[in-house]
């Protein structure tokens, strides 16, 4: 069974939205406003690319990267993977064709089928509706969180508001940085 992952720049009070400057947000572009660049402290993001062997996506995010992503060095191990869009209304003729090969799934039963196939880790970024409904419905294995000393108040949110049972998690992997930044990775115990 492969494992799915979910990455975020998430803030202190768990705002995931328009870290890298995307518009429509009053705080766009939080991840590099007033905050120190330390390389250390993004050592993972590489990690993921070499690790992940498919990556995941909603449609919104989907629709903002694909235009970006594929010309862009710092994501060139993912040009070459396979991607998943889980989407009920994205259609093929919509699909980028220069970003590798790229599936639409319907539904989170397809993606739990993926999950069910033969292969490496699959990473989720972006995505803060999909990741809602997929730790909703159990099938995040891990969260690679890269905290920012920030509270941004209003945006969307990593993590669903819905009444469910306690879901427990494991740290097992962490670091602060001189910036203030934190490295927290969870395993969701089961």
């Amino acid at each position: 069974m492969r494992i799915l992952i979910s990455t975020a720049f998430i803030s202190l009070d768990g705002v995931v939205e328009a870290p890298g400057g995307e518009p429509g947000y009053r705080n766009s572009g939080w991840t590099f406003k007033d905050v120190d660049f330390l390389p250390e402290a993004f050592e993972i993001k590489g990690r993921e690319q070499r690790e992940a062997t498919a990556m995941l996506l909603g449609r919104v995010s989907y629709e903002a990267f694909s235009p970006v992503w594929p010309d862009m060095a710092d994501f060139a191990d993912y040009k070459v993977m396979p991607k998943y869009v889980v989407s009920t209304t994205l259609t093929e003729d919509a699909l980028v064709p220069n970003w590798g090969e790229t599936t639409i799934l319907r539904s989170l039963d397809e993606v739990a089928a993926l999950k069910e196939t033969e292969g490496g880790p699959i990473i989720v970024h972006g995505s803060a509706a999909l990741n809602q409904s997929l730790s909703d419905a159990d099938l995040i294995d891990r969260y690679h969180l890269i905290v920012f000393p920030l509270l941004l108040g209003a945006g969307k949110r990593l993590f669903s508001a819905t009444d469910k049972d306690t879901q427990k998690l494991k740290l097992v992997e962490h670091e602060a940085y001189a910036n203030g930044l934190q490295k927290n990775v969870f395993d969701v115990l089961r």
